[in-house]
């Protein structure tokens, strides 16, 4: 909020002063400011020199998610990949989804299609990717105790089936969140940000 009870502006407004010699800038958004949803390292930068940027640093794990009835949590997984720096989001089954709630982050994020789990089973194996379901399946083990690897690919199933039968089969290891409430299950897009945020606390470096 502003001083007057206002939403703040979100960025920055046009560049002042004498424009900087720097190939990374749009000169688009040097003229006309820069408002997106980026951090402030990225202000005025073209999506490719952020794209070339991030890359340069992304992290071990890809995130996958099934998408056979159009999931809306999709935008959020890819969103929340996008701040944790996966190194890919894996979209199985349909391949529309709804981008409204990636907030534009799919422009910065590296997104693969696959038809079946059994064509991104294969890609992990070439890969040498472990397969990490994230559900509250029988025979899972908790993710808070559990180490998960450096490199692997962290599945997850739709808003209230969870992981389909060929997922959890798929699945080298599936990790359950704890819950203490009364919900059968939480959210998808809310348990993909917490199983990316245990691999982080274990893998990531602080900066």
């Amino acid at each position: 909020m502003d001083e007057t009870g206002g939403r703040a502006e979100v960025g920055v407004g046009p560049y002042e002063g004498p424009w900087p010699a720097d190939e990374r800038l749009n000169p688009e958004l040097l003229a006309d400011g820069d408002r997106r949803n980026v951090i402030d390292r990225y202000r005025y930068w073209s999506v490719e020199a952020i794209v070339k940027d991030l890359d340069q640093r992304r992290h071990s794990f890809h995130v996958a998610v099934e998408n056979w009835e159009h999931d809306r949590n999709i935008g959020t997984v890819v969103r929340t990949a996008n701040a944790f720096c996966a190194a890919r989001v894996h979209i199985v089954g349909k391949r529309k989804w709804n981008r409204r709630g990636a907030m534009m982050t799919d422009v910065y994020q590296h997104i693969t299609h696959h038809n079946t789990i059994d064509d991104l089973a294969a890609w992990a194996r070439t890969e040498g990717l472990p397969i990490v379901g994230i559900d509250n399946l029988a025979g899972s083990v908790p993710i808070e105790s559990t180490e998960l690897p450096q490199r692997c690919l962290l599945l997850f199933g739709q808003e209230g089936p969870g992981l389909s039968p060929a997922a959890h089969e798929a699945a080298e290891l599936v990790c359950s969140i704890a819950q203490y409430g009364s919900t059968r299950s939480i959210n998808a897009g809310v348990a993909a940000g917490i199983a990316m945020h245990a691999w982080i606390r274990r893998w990531a470096q602080s900066t």
